[in-house]
């Protein structure tokens, strides 16, 4: 998260190093900023399994919990048009502008799901805050302008990060729910995606029109491989942790993390490795650095007990959300009030360390809306 706040704030930047940055379609390269979405996309998918047993560990049945994936997945889906459509928004023929749309819809977004149970809100005043959060978005989709000569209504351009995101956790929440953790169908699941991230580069996959750009995420299958990576990492460990096999977790996660390196490797020479194509080499790569983390981070965390040098960046993991939401407050105040540093602070290395310090700035600030008991929840 804190990687992603900082790659996000690239833009920002001049004269970045292209090792960095996003790679163009056209290119067979794989950028720093190319890596951050889908390991991103991974930590999504260690999680599910644990969310899911905790929800039962407190009595919810299956279709309770699916009621909350559902509900889950039309929120980051909502969150993720809006987000979209802002970049596509015609400025001059909106009246309050594209920064004054940005800052409102992020303010109605944050209203409507702040965790207003956890903090000292009444009941009352809770569903006023979201109402009025559920007025602004409504106001936004009246007064929106879009295109190059502000015609268009808002429309799904295309999901945006959230709404990739929320098809990913859809399709493996999904399996998850279903599959009670049985290792061989959460196999065929990351194979199935893995076999659809191909065939969407040969495509293979029938045309079925307007369908086929709304449903993109899920027949492509490079998003949803990655979340389902995750998954299977998860399962593997507590079914190994359980018997007291941690050898052996060591030993199948590195074997993991090779073969789904040269299942990127040996697909690169057909499609390249392209995050804006979705090319099976992007899903096998970055499988195989989430794979390969995984188990340091728990060999570093867990085995070491080294866990002090995270603490910084805690927020960003415990407030996930809220974090990812505050540029969007940030950016549109900072554009309204004119306040640009200067080119000598935005420029090379010193321009990389000015974005390090703001995404550190943005974790240290959601920490400290935490404190307050401000912080979103789907």
């Amino acid at each position: 998260m804190f990687f992603m706040v900082f790659v996000n704030d690239l833009w920002t930047l001049l004269d970045v190093p292209k090792w960095l940055q996003h790679a163009k379609a056209s290119e067979d390269y794989l950028g720093f900023s190319d890596v951050i979405f889908p390991l991103f996309l991974f930590i999504v998918g260690l999680s599910i399994p644990l969310a899911i047993k905790n929800r039962r560990s407190k009595g919810d049945s299956n279709w309770r919990i699916l009621y909350h994936i559902i509900i889950r997945f039309l929120s980051l889906l909502i969150m993720g048009v809006f987000m979209v459509n802002k970049e596509y928004s015609h400025s001059e023929s909106i009246i309050i502008g594209s920064n004054g749309w940005m800052l409102i819809m992020a303010l109605g977004l944050s209203l409507i799901w702040i965790d207003w149970k956890k903090s000292s809100t009444s009941k009352t005043w809770a569903y006023i805050f979201q109402g009025i959060g559920v007025g602004l978005l409504i106001f936004l989709m009246v007064i929106y302008k879009g295109g190059g000569e502000g015609d268009r209504w808002m429309k799904t351009y295309w999901w945006g990060i959230l709404g990739l995101i929320a098809w990913a956790y859809l399709l493996n929440a999904s399996i998850v729910l279903f599959s009670k953790d049985r290792l061989w169908i959460l196999c065929v699941a990351f194979l199935l995606f893995s076999f659809l991230s191909v065939a969407h580069q040969t495509e293979w996959m029938p045309s079925i029109g307007f369908g086929r750009k709304i449903l993109n995420p899920l027949l492509e299958g490079t998003l949803a491989g990655f979340t389902s990576a995750g998954v299977l990492a998860t399962v593997i460990f507590h079914k190994l942790h359980e018997r007291s096999k941690i050898k052996w977790f060591y030993i199948i996660i590195f074997l993991l993390a090779i073969t789904t390196l040269l299942l990127g490797l040996l697909t690169r020479p057909e499609w390249g490795i392209s995050k804006l194509r979705s090319t099976p080499s992007w899903l096998g790569i970055c499988s195989g650095i989430g794979f390969a983390l995984f188990g340091f981070f728990y060999w570093l965390a867990d085995q070491k007990g080294k866990k002090n040098w995270y603490k910084l960046i805690q927020p960003a993991g415990t407030a996930t959300l809220t974090c990812y939401l505050l540029p969007y407050f940030i950016y549109p105040l900072r554009e309204m009030f004119g306040l640009v540093l200067p080119e000598s602070l935005r420029t090379g290395t010193i321009g990389i360390i000015k974005s390090l310090l703001f995404a550190l700035g943005i974790v240290l600030l959601t920490g400290l809306f935490e404190k307050f008991k401000l912080k979103l929840k789907l």
